[in-house]
């Protein structure tokens, strides 16, 4: 489990989040939904140690994050998983030696373990034929499954995925929203999604948490989503459904 207790972050004199408190559960899916500027982004950069908070305090597992030195720091840091927009896959590496590349670096295996383990990883994204191409020579699609498999690759506790359907077809967003929810129930981790893709947080998610103005204004279920909430979340909620439509209309 991952807490989130009175989390505040400026900068300059620009307040960005003002009084986070929020939960994520193991064994669940949390989105985290907002406008652009919300400060959501902020946020889970705040929870993993990218940005410090300027008050406040990250636990997980009871373990203060905030209140470690780096030392300390590195141990939870294994044991996230992290899935970026983009990938951020390396160009240079087949897309084996990208899931390769974390057990290398952290897990202190021997050569023969870290290979199994990338093919084991590969295998649960269906990707165990792609092992020697590279990037430049897959789908959109097929890199965030890579992404993934990286991102567990060293049994990850916790996952963090940044808009994971970013620039995916709609088919291809609902394999990856399958995906990752698959892979949360059968590791139990506890998996924060930051998503604009209302499509993907009713598809992937058990609880959402709606970032208005640097606030967690309301948070609930999918199920609960529906029933309707606060007006600034009703009228998020129906611009991101009126441009999925105008999208459709115009193909794109």
């Amino acid at each position: 489990m991952i807490e989130v207790k009175g989390l505040t972050k400026s900068f300059g004199d620009q307040p960005v989040l003002r009084g986070i408190d929020a939960r994520f559960l193991p064994g669940e899916v949390s989105c985290v939904i907002g406008r652009s500027g919300s400060g959501k982004s902020v946020l889970t950069k705040c929870i993993v140690g990218l940005f410090e908070p300027d008050s406040g305090s990250v636990h997980f597992d009871g373990r203060n994050f905030t209140a470690l030195d780096r030392a300390e720091r590195v141990t939870v840091r294994q044991e996230i998983g992290m899935l970026f927009q983009g990938g951020a896959l390396f160009d240079s590496m087949t897309v084996e030696e990208n899931v390769r590349f974390p057990l290398r670096m952290f897990s202190g295996q021997d050569e023969a373990h870290i290979r199994d383990r990338a093919a084991e990883c590969l295998r649960r994204v269906e990707l165990e034929k792609a092992g020697a191409r590279y990037p430049a020579e897959i789908s959109g699609g097929m890199k965030k499954r890579v992404g993934i498999a990286r991102a567990i690759a060293l049994n990850p506790k916790y996952l963090f995925c940044d808009e994971p359907n970013s620039g995916l077809d709609p088919q291809t967003a609902i394999v990856i929203d399958k995906l990752i929810r698959e892979l949360t129930r059968e590791f139990a981790m506890t998996t924060v999604v930051v998503s604009h893709d209302m499509n993907s947080v009713m598809e992937a998610s058990d609880r959402v948490h709606f970032v208005h103005e640097g606030r967690i204004l309301w948070n609930g279920t999918r199920e609960e989503l529906l029933a309707g909430g606060p007006r600034e979340l009703e009228d998020f909620v129906f611009a991101s459904a009126l441009m999925r439509q105008v999208r459709s209309t115009h193909g794109t």
